[in-house]
């Protein structure tokens, strides 16, 4: 009797999911005849320094320069679609993407140059896009084969990427490539796009949300110098001419033109946390993320009160020998990015087709929801990306963009650049929800917390283009009052969530119930801003631990690492500790340290603060010190960028911003009336990194938002022995609190 072998081929790794959904690897790469590399992903610049990492990852994998890399702008027409830059994620998904695409390509053009050259396969090398055998003697390149290698087929998952210690451009910190253009002053972004034959826009809003046009007389603007059209399509009212100052001038006659009805509509300001919590509103059950699966979307509740199954201690409610509750919240906030947002368009002539340039963070989204709002199949929309200055989430970039496409259909084939003013891009841009917070701790005879009980509410963080069926887009509103816009949504479990994301505490307590409720009234449109509900859960939950470890008579990073079990949670805390001077504490009057802490997404990056703060005639910010793990780092100096920026921009919104608004409408329309941090009052931050080689890459961009929030507000707590719950910490707050 015979026995036959078999030898059992290894099982591929599964494809990353961008890989998955954009399988053609000419998608994603091409190589030029002069050895040159164009990489094309879905994820777009938006001065994180994206695109400069993923350049190092593809050039690593190349085996090429990193010089020889060109990163192409996305583009409907043309790149991979990978969904929106958002959530921290474009190194961990688009990074994984670029590394196993890149790897299929080198691995095709090994193979030709061993077919060509009666290469050994074993020997061969490839470096800066030069392939040869062990001894140099015989060579090609990248360049030389560029004609030969067809790269029109689908990624296999055959090819393994690279293991770490092969890195050449990972792990260091290179240059910026998109610095260059910004330091000197060079045309770069979209307020800087000039097309060939280009025409101006401009709109002219309703004076508050509610509002409805009653007349317009247009006549004596269409004979303005200049005017090229004068648009009103229901609601939506805007002007198309010669130069940036014929549409102003012409877009402030149309606005003298327009008789508006209103009504007031709003809530109460000073009141908008009863507001949020008073309507109907959609539960949101919240899975433990150490151990459930990923939840689906608008899933049921699967337990009461959403208890933890798998950490439930049936006794813990029994050794509570004290409870303790606070309640916390948050202001609606505004990008408030550096430019007001801007969009360009150009119809065919013949109508049936329109491109598109916007600084949207989801082109191929925003293409779709202008194909729906104007009943247009989405190929027919191609939607380019360029740069703004300062994207933080959903802003305006989408409705600028569907403004310059209404208006330049009515000049079609001449391109319509349009430029929102400060007052809309403060006024109309989608908002970060408001947000409240309560939370009771059941705990024993030490403080150490037994049961944790922590309900939020807000309305929602995503109404991007085509959410919930609906194009979402400002001017699809105005244009057809009859289809209201539905209250924002939240993203799933999976995807992070919205109202609840980071509302489960990273720390060991037996038993612990998170609900979270999505308010179904809308007070303000709002939609995706930085770090989403992130940076008020973790405001109010390290917030929180800072009360109970006071009333417990423990040192509060002492207490946090005696509840904290993950042991690179429990580095990053003890080393935000050490280098923030945590010793230093109470050693000088008027000064306050605090410490702020989360895993971003229950999964993404580590990161502490410790932020030290001086408190006599004002709250200044004078240090932050961060300690960031995002695994592997890809780019040490872009990180810090990263982490930096975040930890500023939540200083901010911390000390400062906050939308304001009567009865009728948004107030808060310039810098005077919603205040960001000056230059004058950035503080000291010092980043420092914890590397591990070993594990994935992670995002870096939102991690800081709520630690630094919350390491503010305990630092001034312990400066002035007094805690304000509400943000902003103002001075009439910390008065109020006192």
């Amino acid at each position: 009797m015979s026995v036959e072998r078999r030898e059992v081929a290894p099982v591929a790794p599964p494809l990353p999911r961008g890989v998955v959904g954009n399988p053609r690897l000419a998608r994603w790469v091409t190589v030029e005849r002069d050895g040159t590399v164009t990489v094309r992903v879905g994820k777009v610049e938006l001065g994180q320094g994206i695109l400069t990492a993923l350049a190092q990852l593809a050039a690593d994998e190349l085996d090429v320069d990193l010089a020889a890399v060109r990163m192409a702008a996305a583009s409907t027409a043309e790149g991979p679609d990978e969904g929106l830059t958002a959530g921290s994620l474009s190194v961990a998904n688009s990074g994984a993407a670029v590394r196993q695409v890149c790897a299929e390509v080198r691995a095709l053009f090994v193979a030709e140059a061993v077919a060509n050259l009666a290469l050994d396969p074993d020997t061969v090398t490839v470096r800066n896009g030069t392939i040869s055998d062990a001894a140099g003697s015989r060579r090609t390149s990248y360049g030389e084969l560029a004609e030969r290698v067809d790269l029109d087929r689908e990624a296999t998952g055959a090819v393994r990427p690279k293991p770490q210690h092969q890195a050449r451009w990972v792990g260091r910190s290179v240059p910026r490539l998109d610095l260059p253009d910004k330091v000197s002053g060079r045309p770069r972004f979209i307020q800087d796009l000039a097309l060939p034959g280009q025409l101006y826009g401009r709109v002219v809003r309703p004076p508050s949300p509610a509002a409805t046009l009653v007349e317009v007389d247009t006549a004596a603007v269409r004979l303005r110098p200049g005017v090229r059209a004068v648009v009103r399509d229901g609601d939506f009212l805007g002007v198309v001419a010669e130069g940036e100052e014929n549409a102003e001038r012409a877009a402030t006659a149309l606005a003298a033109a327009a008789r508006w009805h209103e009504e007031p509509t709003l809530p109460d300001e000073h009141d908008i946390s009863r507001f949020l919590r008073a309507g109907p509103a959609e539960s949101i059950p919240v899975p433990d993320p150490g151990h459930a699966g990923p939840a689906p979307t608008n899933p049921a509740p699967t337990n009461p009160g959403n208890a933890d199954p798998g950490h439930a201690d049936p006794g813990a409610a029994g050794r509570v020998v004290r409870r303790l509750r606070a309640t916390y919240s948050r202001p609606f906030l505004a990008h408030a990015s550096m430019a007001p947002s801007c969009g360009a368009a150009r119809w065919a002539e013949d109508g049936t087709a329109v491109s598109v340039w916007s600084h949207s963070q989801g082109i191929h989204g925003l293409g779709r929801a202008i194909g729906m709002g104007l009943e247009l199949d989405a190929d027919r929309v191609d939607v380019r990306h360029v740069e703004s200055a300062g994207s933080y989430g959903h802003n305006g970039a989408d409705d600028a963009a569907f403004d310059a496409v209404l208006l330049a259909r009515a000049v079609p084939g001449r391109p319509v650049h349009v430029r929102w003013s400060r007052r809309d891009e403060l006024t109309w841009a989608p908002f970060g929800s408001a947000m409240v917070a309560e939370v009771e701790a059941g705990v024993d005879a030490d403080g150490t917390v037994l049961t944790w009980s922590y309900d939020v509410w807000s309305q929602g963080h995503t109404a991007r283009p085509g959410y919930a069926g609906s194009p979402g887009l400002l001017a699809d509103t105005h244009r057809n009052r009859s289809r209201p816009t539905p209250p924002a949504v939240d993203p799933p479990a999976r995807g992070g969530g919205g109202t609840t994301r980071n509302a489960w505490p990273i720390y060991t307590f037996p038993e612990r119930r998170i609900h979270g409720h999505r308010a179904l009234r809308t007070a303000l449109r709002s939609s995706s801003l930085r770090s989403l509900g992130a940076f008020t859960n973790v405001f109010a939950i390290e917030s929180f631990m800072d009360e109970l470890a006071l009333a417990a008579g423990a040192d509060p990073v002492a207490y946090r690492l005696a509840q904290l079990a993950d042991p690179r949670a429990r580095e990053v805390l003890s080393t935000a500790a050490e280098l923030g001077g945590w010793q230093r504490r109470g050693t000088e009057e008027n000064v306050g340290y605090g410490i702020g802490f989360a895993r971003y997404k229950d999964r993404g990056a580590y990161c502490a603060v410790l932020a030290e703060v001086e408190a006599v005639h004002e709250v200044r910010v004078r240090r932050l010190t961060l300690v960031v793990d995002v695994g592997r780092v890809v780019n040490p100096d872009g990180v810090r960028n990263q982490i930096e920026g975040g930890a500023v921009q939540a200083t901010s919104w911390t000390l400062k911003e906050r939308v304001r608004f009567d009865r009728w409408r948004v107030t808060s329309a310039d810098w005077e009336s919603y205040p960001i941090l000056r230059f004058s009052e950035v503080p000291q931050v010092d980043v420092h990194l914890v590397d591990r080689p070993a594990e994935l890459s992670v995002g870096a961009g939102e991690a800081a938002q709520g630690p630094t929030a919350a390491a503010v507000a305990n630092a001034v707590a312990d400066a002035l022995s007094v805690r304000v719950r509400d943000l902003p910490i103002t001075a009439d707050r910390i008065v109020a609190a006192l």
